[in-house]
């Protein structure tokens, strides 16, 4: 491998410009270049493989390379406790063989590490493709050595295995000690999203697409019960909570600051989805603070009277908690608790417990293991697929999704819900909730929108719940797969309704693989406080500007797409509900039929959209 080091601030240039930085020189303006053999004609753009013609860095006539463009596979100099990243690899390079999986042949040619991913450059003879992993993809890493090589076994994040066969003992260590290291780096602003610039994306696209100002909009046009409140413009009040929410009109800014000191981490109630056809609402919360002493807040209870008030006249409420009754209970010894009835007059609590935390890590945990067991038999499978649980979870959370949406659209009722936090099972409810419900959220855009708004402005902690997959040897500590079991709820909706959502199984996958490890930063950090903090919005490209791109959205698309007005009721009996192979078992086993099928008749839509010279139909003749 050469060494050529290019000034950053001088104009002169080097052999090429698509080359890759693996780590800063000795001074700020001196960026160190390694360039192995047979990647000068291949550089990453953030995919798995990707040809020259698509590389990020200037052209090679380029005057001169700027800091920003330097750094594209790079943190800034420091990394963590003033550590660079060079500092952490050990071994720059190595001569590997990879192995992918049973349907994808096996890869040859020199491995590298760099600050951000692990590339494999085949050698002369091989593709001019080049593979590409990034690094923060990694939930855990396992060596082994015997004569003079050895062998890294990296479980991912997508729940991908991969095996890298490495000629040398002590390069094997030293690139597997380089991969944990830079794998479990836990600062923000030196992870990839901040230094990824893709061709064809601009800088703060799509970060505007879905701010709460825009289904304010529509809830405006149906009610002028509500309005738009930046009490928590400077995030004061409530740390999850986005700078703007949608509260009550009846109710003030001074009113909602006393809410917010009765409700656990200041999540006091406030709208997720207003219901026109019958004019009530959802609200979402974290549990009120009542404590031993049965405390109340008479703002709080003038709050939930004016959602009554809001709605329909004589329209009921129902308060939907996620925690068993006897949890709620025990929640008032440490403060918590619940509304006394006597307080929200109007309101009746119902207790629909969901698991969360730990006990769904564990679910996921075992769910996976008994997906890679490929030697068990049919009885061993059944007991391992019925003993992890995680159809019952699927099955819980539908069931509460429906209860919610029930009371929403037949009993014609206000429902809020919430559990302790108010940012995991509550959020899943309201989200489910509004899929059966809304037809709009059924959209591809919508879907999007119900993504940002209940998920990531709502305050689900993304940064802790998907630190790690299911293969990581830590002791879980905030891990919990809360979104992954969402996503696997609304596959459900899609399969028991396949003409009812735009979007099909890809997209699903991808926001998977983008929750654990993205180079975008729509999913990082785990509030919108901390993503102002870290300035993720300006400094970091949106998923949602790379999957809305035409090509990409074209093939996320459901080819069979029929908007359905109507709401979505899911059978959740047991006969209805399926294991989500097109994601617990995609690397293990080929597609099924059915599978490959789907995609045919994608390819012949999209084929036949061509010919005609228009862009795919929302509504394609069936």
């Amino acid at each position: 491998m050469d060494e050529i080091e290019f000034s950053s601030t001088g104009s002169g240039w080097g052999p090429r410009s698509e080359v890759l930085a693996v780590g800063w020189g000795n001074s700020c303006e001196t960026v160190r270049w390694l360039l192995p053999r047979g990647l000068l004609n291949s550089c990453p753009a953030g995919v798995a493989s990707c040809p020259a013609s698509s590389c990020p860095f200037p052209s090679p006539r380029s005057p001169r390379l700027t800091l920003l463009e330097s750094v594209l596979l790079l943190g800034p100099r420091p990394t963590t406790g003033g550590m660079e990243f060079s500092e952490l690899i050990r071994t720059g390079r190595a001569q590997a063989k990879l192995l992918r999986g049973p349907e994808a042949p096996p890869l040859r040619g020199t491995l590298c590490v760099t600050g951000h991913h692990l590339l494999l450059s085949p050698g002369p003879q091989g593709t001019s493709d080049l593979w590409l992993l990034l690094l923060r993809s990694v939930d855990s890493i396992e060596k082994r050595v015997s004569g003079d090589s050895g062998t890294i076994t990296l479980r991912c994040k997508d729940l991908r295995v991969l095996q890298l066969d490495i000629e040398g003992v002590e390069a094997t260590l030293d690139i597997a000690r380089s991969i944990e290291a830079l794998s479990s780096l836990e600062s923000v602003i030196t992870s990839f999203p901040f230094f990824y610039r893709p061709k064809g994306l601009r800088l703060g696209d799509a970060w505007h697409f879905h701010p709460p100002e825009r289904y304010y909009k529509r809830v405006a046009r149906e009610t002028n019960a509500w309005r738009l409140s930046e009490v928590n413009e400077d995030f004061s009040l409530c740390l999850s909570y986005p700078r703007a929410v949608i509260v009550p009109r009846a109710v003030d800014d001074d009113a909602l600051a006393r809410c917010a000191r009765f409700r656990q981490g200041g999540r006091f109630p406030v709208l997720s989805y207003h219901h026109a056809p019958s004019g009530t609402v959802l609200l979402r919360s974290s549990q009120p603070l009542t404590g031993p002493q049965k405390r109340r807040c008479a703002e709080d209870e003038e709050l939930l009277r004016a959602v009554l008030a809001g709605a329909r006249p004589g329209a009921p409420g129902f308060i939907l908690d996620t925690r068993s009754a006897q949890a709620a209970k025990q929640a008032r010894v440490t403060g918590g608790g619940t509304e006394a009835k006597a307080a929200y007059p109007g309101w009746k609590r119902l207790h629909r417990p969901l698991e969360r935390g730990r006990p769904l890590q564990e679910s996921f945990v075992r769910l996976v293991e008994a997906c890679g067991d490929l030697e068990q038999s049919m009885d061993g499978w059944l007991s391992q697929l019925e003993a992890c649980h995680w159809l019952a979870h699927v099955k819980e959370a539908l069931s509460t999704a429906c209860l919610a949406a029930r009371g929403v659209e037949r009993e014609e009722a206000c429902v809020l819900v919430h559990g302790a936090e108010g940012t995991d099972s509550t959020l899943l409810v309201t989200s489910l909730a509004q899929l059966i419900l809304d037809p709009l959220s059924r959209t591809m855009t919508g879907f999007q929108e119900l993504v940002e708004r209940e998920w990531i402005q709502a305050g689900h902690p993304f940064q802790l719940r998907c630190a790690h997959s299911a293969f990581s040897h830590a002791c879980p500590k905030h891990e919990a797969p809360t979104f992954l079991l969402f996503l696997d709820c609304v596959w459900q909706l899609g399969r028991q309704f396949p003409l009812s959502l735009e979007f099909g199984e890809g997209l699903l996958l991808a926001l998977f693989e983008h929750a654990y490890a993205s180079p975008f930063g729509t999913f990082l950090c785990s509030s919108e406080k901390e993503r102002c903090l870290c300035e993720v919005r300006t400094r970091t490209h949106s998923l949602w500007s790379g999957l809305n791109q035409p090509k990409v959205r074209r093939k996320l698309r459901n080819p069979l797409y029929v908007p359905n007005p109507l709401a979505i009721w899911p059978s959740v009996e047991p006969q209805s509900l399926r294991l989500w192979q097109g994601l617990f078992l995609r690397w293990i086993r080929p597609p099924e039929p059915s599978q490959v099928a789907w995609e045919k008749v994608w390819q012949r839509l999209a084929s036949k959209e061509k010919t005609e010279g228009c862009e795919p139909t929302s509504k394609p003749q069936l």
